[in-house]
């Protein structure tokens, strides 16, 4: 049987809003679970269901009459409490996991991150082989990596599950990293080498992936607990990546350089003041984030291509250029 109730958690947020839209091009009934609802949701006739991923019988029931569940939802960013990062992105999937077991859900697709397995360094064309580090330095990888534990073993439990892990998504309708950059242009600098790449994956193609993993789990259920990194397969400069985002708003490129030595140590006194007096917003740099500006991190794509017949259909130049028309409508909405 294939997919005829879909659900996708976070459904109006940038990646969960492009796997309703893929969703409903195969004219899959889709319903959103999320805190609040939607209006371009509503247009596309998605049933919206509202509830808190930390409430367990508010998952249980928004699953009822579902095959299959796309867990999208969680808590991103650098900065904020522990306890925040562990009630959505851990107790939150623990409790996706139960209501699918309550429900009888037919299959799970889960959407990880890298961040799960980096451990500081250098990571070159690596593959799903690399273990998770001893030690984090932020919540948001740490949560993730212990969400998808609890994923793998619902695997092994019987639960019909894939596990994806895109870097770094960008694109139209983004209200994550590319805001952030554009926001920060002023303030930003080159970070260690200038010449590091990494693994980038325009949103389409991340939500494109999505949609394969479940309709390979209804043909090939022999996949299920396995992991896989999704990108462009095309890795960057981040700073040339960076800069062609810059572009895409009509603003200058980054011309300011700091080593990745002095910006863990600036990172380090960030962390220390902002703890001390309780500041809720984002540091102007963390440990986490110098380590991951001044290092290498892009990943080999090749299990994901052979077992589910991934290929990024949207090229990053054809991505920039819808990008740019975006922001451009954008700033026109803005006066």
């Amino acid at each position: 049987m294939g997919i005829k109730k879909a659900l996708v958690t976070g459904g109006g947020g940038f990646l969960g809003k492009a796997v309703v839209r893929k969703l409903i091009e195969k004219k899959i009934d889709v319903a959103s679970f999320s805190r609040s609802k939607y209006p371009e949701l509503d247009r596309l006739g998605v049933t919206q269901i509202q509830g808190d991923l930390a409430r367990q019988a508010d998952v249980i029931e928004a699953f009822k009459g579902i095959d299959t569940v796309f867990h999208v939802a969680a808590k991103p960013g650098i900065w904020g409490s522990y306890d925040s990062y562990f009630q959505v992105n851990v107790t939150g999937t623990v409790n996706v996991l139960a209501a699918c077991k309550a429900n009888n859900v037919e299959r799970l697709v889960h959407t990880s991150s890298p961040s799960v397995i980096f451990d500081d360094y250098d990571m070159e064309n690596v593959d799903e082989s690399v273990p998770y580090p001893d030690t984090y330095l932020a919540p948001y990888p740490e949560t993730k990596a212990l969400a998808e534990k609890e994923v793998t073993r619902a695997a092994k439990e019987g639960l019909p599950t894939i596990i994806l892990r895109p870097h770094l998504i960008w694109g139209p309708d983004d209200n994550h990293l590319v805001p952030k950059i554009i926001s920060r242009a002023k303030q930003l600098k080159i970070i260690g080498p200038e010449d590091d790449l990494v693994d980038t994956i325009y949103v389409d193609n991340a939500a494109d992936a999505h949609v394969l993993a479940a309709e390979k789990l209804v043909t090939d259920p022999g996949l299920s607990g396995n992991v896989y990194f999704i990108s462009q397969d095309e890795p960057v400069s981040k700073w040339t990546m960076a800069n062609a985002f810059l572009a895409a708003a009509g603003l200058p490129p980054i011309k300011g350089r700091i080593s990745g030595k002095a910006a863990y140590a600036a990172g380090w006194v960030f962390e220390h003041i902002y703890r001390v007096f309780n500041i809720r917003k984002d540091p102007p740099m963390t440990r986490f984030v110098a380590k991951e500006m001044a290092t290498s991190h892009w990943f080999d794509i090749s299990r994901v291509k052979k077992d589910l017949g991934y290929k990024p259909k949207v090229s990053t130049a054809e991505g920039l250029k819808r990008l740019e028309e975006w922001l451009g409508r954008e700033r026109k909405k803005q006066g």
